[in-house]
């Protein structure tokens, strides 16, 4: 008699295994599903996310449909417009006897400028001093000249190096551009030394003003050409100014636009350090 035990189930093939879990052949599932419920599955999640394209697309068509193209329909932002200024730096540092160095802000200069030649600006219009030039009705908006040469000492017409090679460098001080604004009064760009050390400034055009006529602004696409008014700032340094950091301060006056918020200190202003160097 035997001792051995017989298994009857030896050598054959478990009924299920982990393949099963892919393809069951018994039952023609596919990862646990049907071919017939995985169609009802992909159809579902094709007309879900169907119908959410198509009301994203909707929705998109009906907002565009209440945009203007000329200006926006609900505008928020604060009325009174921010400053800037060129060169595009608020630390300007130099040695005055290095042209590699202050050459950088004498391109950002020209580069602003080359908009202002008389070339560009005799194509637009000579518009009457002092007063708004309002084309609400007009469908396309006149530009009023604003030629480079107004800023005399600053233009670069007479100093291509903007004053930079002698040590009295110029700044240029312009607005940014707000749709519609029409500020009270007459505005001007008044600039100021901050370190308590008085400093000699001559502004261009004379006092620093921004003339009416360049008000209001249209919108890029409807107003195309147009180009901000400038002011000219050219600081009038001496030798004993030299090698010493200056804080200049310059804010717009003379209307009703904001230039004392604490939140934003680029609201009607804006601060800039000198280093002049020998």
């Amino acid at each position: 008699m035997s001792n051995k035990t017989e298994n009857p189930d030896k050598g054959k093939e478990p009924e299920s295994s982990w393949k099963d879990a892919i393809y069951n052949p018994r039952t023609g599932e596919f990862f646990g599903r049907t071919g017939k419920n995985w169609g009802l599955i992909l159809l579902f999640y094709l007309v879900f996310y169907g119908f959410l394209a198509a009301m994203f697309a909707f929705t998109m068509w009906v907002m565009l449909q209440m945009l203007n193209d000329d200006a926006p329909k609900y505008r928020d932002r604060v009325a009174s417009p921010g400053l800037v200024i060129r060169p595009n730096s608020l630390n300007i540092v130099f040695n005055r006897s290095n042209p590699l160095e202050y050459g950088q802000y004498v391109q950002h200069l020209e580069s602003l400028l080359q908009r202002y030649n008389d070339s560009e600006q005799t194509k637009n219009d000579l518009c009457m001093a002092g007063q708004f030039s309002e084309q609400d009705d007009e469908p396309l908006k006149k530009v009023c000249q604003f030629r480079r040469s107004v800023l005399h000492q600053c233009s670069g017409l007479e100093d291509t190096t903007f004053g930079y090679a002698e040590g009295r460098p110029c700044v240029i001080v312009k607005m940014n551009r707000i749709i519609g604004l029409k500020p009270a009064g007459d505005p001007y760009i008044n600039c100021t030394s901050k370190g308590g050390k008085p400093l000699q400034m001559q502004y261009f055009p004379h006092e620093g003003t921004i003339d009416r006529m360049y008000f209001p602004y249209y919108g890029k696409k409807s107003h195309e050409g147009y180009v901000q008014p400038l002011v000219a700032v050219k600081l009038m340094l001496n030798k004993e100014d030299f090698n010493t950091d200056l804080f200049v301060e310059c804010k717009v006056e003379g209307s009703n636009l904001k230039n004392n918020d604490e939140r934003d200190k680029f609201l009607g202003r804006v601060t800039f350090q000198v280093l002049v160097t020998e």
